[in-house]
């Protein structure tokens, strides 16, 4: 590389979304942040849907931001997994797309299972069972709703739904397509014998592309509204995780990453997928991967309990930023209340403080009652929860793992962090913050020709943040192991 390049990185959360302008210069890639929006999601009669066209507006308002101060090289966009959307024959948006976390799959997994039973879609997908997977998702829509599916001609997935809009090309990347459970691992292709059995129209699904795919270029209309020229669109790993394993600023291959923000999803890179008695009781998941890997891994339900906990408290008028309550968490007596965060009271938006506290109550627990020990009781028992998916994974690929990578935005709750090395009783190293938007972007330049392998992205990495080191506290630590015994009587899954 003879100059710097600059690369756009469209990073959608579940909470917010923001446009990121990556310059890369040599062996240093440095970010900048050119705008930030919510992601608000919207409840209608029918149930809570993404607000999709107010976010393709955002992004398109980012994609102006960013290049009128500099020329760049290609844009790509993330966002979460399993949510999909129906296009007609015309290339318009048949119906708003539901949010993953609305109620409409309540029930639906043991319904699917009394057609396929759950250790065949196991076999077949290799993908843990949440009723959010898209599987559960459109057996909902097809019993409410099949006309919508009898008239869409292509299904793609949320960020295949905005490359169609940027680019004009329909298809589904690799790394979100697996999010599915729709998606047959080891064949490589859709799981169309499945969907078959179960009535759905996976033969409309959009073709499977690999991260690092070229696109097309930026489409007229939006370069004229974004005064901006028709750059390529690069599908980085377009699921969010995807990319932010990309940019675990790891060497070799021996360590544990946690992707922290509204999700905790914790795992390593396997080469194949791990898809065995023991990954089925113990309801891992197998999501691609990107340069050919497969990520085994679990999620957690991670700082959504946080998150929702400070929303039910604005709603009544008391506002607390996540630094104000981690403050006062850490004032708060440790792990005198433990809960499993997978469990479902945990799912759906709502009263989070009072599920908590229910919780408590219901497993004969000391009930927190403010918001520091009611967050305490959050914290601690996410890092209970890391430490029993950490050992499930080294005994799943028979590795050692001594180190834990942590990624993302929850790198910035010390006090989260410090409970994951105490309760894990392992070395954790925290950064980078923006490690979607960083790897998205690598994935860009990798597939641009400008860099050459993942490899060399995570040097690129290293040597462009400062990382965090935390080790474990003996005392912490062995307070952490008892609550852990106490966490296992829980039953987590």
């Amino acid at each position: 590389m003879s100059q710097a390049r600059s690369f756009l990185a469209l990073d959608l959360g579940a909470e917010s979304g923001r446009a990121v302008v990556g310059k890369l210069r040599g062996n240093v890639l440095d970010l900048e942040v050119v705008h930030r929006f919510p992601n608000i999601p919207v409840r209608v009669p029918d149930g809570l849907h993404w607000d999709v066209l107010r976010l393709f507006q955002e992004m398109k308002e980012g994609l102006r931001l960013a290049s009128r101060e500099n020329q760049l090289a290609s844009l790509g966009l993330d966002t979460w997994g399993v949510d999909f959307a129906l296009v007609d024959s015309a290339g318009a948006l048949l119906a708003n797309p539901h949010h993953y976390r609305d109620s409409r799959t309540d029930g639906k997994m043991e319904e699917v299972f009394a057609i396929v039973p759950r250790e065949e879609i196991f076999r077949t997908t290799g993908i843990q069972f949440m009723q959010l997977n898209t599987l559960y998702q459109m057996y909902a829509l097809k019993q409410s709703s099949p006309h919508l599916l009898d008239a869409a001609a292509k299904i793609v997935m949320i960020p295949d739904l905005f490359n169609y809009w940027f680019s004009g090309e329909a298809v589904c990347e690799f790394t979100e397509a697996t999010t599915s459970q729709m998606f047959d691992p080891v064949r490589g292709r859709w799981a169309t014998e499945l969907a078959d059995r179960l009535g759905l129209p996976l033969q409309k699904m959009a073709p499977v592309v690999q991260p690092g795919s070229r696109l097309g270029e930026i489409l007229p209309f939006v370069t004229e509204e974004c005064e901006c020229p028709p750059v390529p669109v690069i599908a980085p790993a377009c699921h969010d995780t995807g990319s932010a394993v990309a940019a675990v600023p790891a060497e070799g291959r021996d360590f544990v990453y946690i992707s922290s923000g509204t999700w905790s999803l914790v795992g390593v890179e396997v080469d194949r997928p791990v898809i065995t008695e023991r990954s089925l009781q113990y309801n891992f998941t197998n999501e691609g991967g990107v340069a050919g890997t497969y990520r085994l891994l679990k999620n957690v339900m991670g700082l959504w309990l946080v998150q929702e906990c400070r929303r039910t408290w604005e709603r009544r008028g008391v506002s607390y930023d996540y630094t104000r309550l981690t403050e006062m968490a850490a004032e708060a007596p440790a792990f005198r209340s433990i809960l499993d965060p997978d469990d479902p009271a945990f799912l759906h938006p709502g009263d989070m403080p009072a599920r908590i506290q229910e919780f408590c109550r219901s497993t004969s627990q000391p009930v927190p009652e403010d918001p520091g020990s009611i967050v305490r009781t959050a914290l601690d028992s996410l890092a209970l929860k890391y430490r029993w998916v950490v050992d499930r994974l080294e005994e799943l690929t028979g590795r050692s793992l001594p180190v834990i990578h942590v990624v993302g935005g929850g790198t910035q709750n010390r006090l989260l962090t410090q409970l994951t090395a105490d309760a894990s009783r392992r070395q954790v190293i925290a950064g980078p913050v923006e490690a979607t938007a960083m790897g998205n972007i690598l994935m860009q330049a990798i597939g641009l020709g400008e860099i050459g392998s993942v490899a060399e992205g995570r040097s690129i990495v290293r040597s462009s943040v400062d990382l965090a080191n935390y080790e474990p506290r003996p005392d912490a630590a062995a307070m952490a192991d008892e609550a852990y015994e106490r966490f296992l009587k829980l039953g987590p899954r």
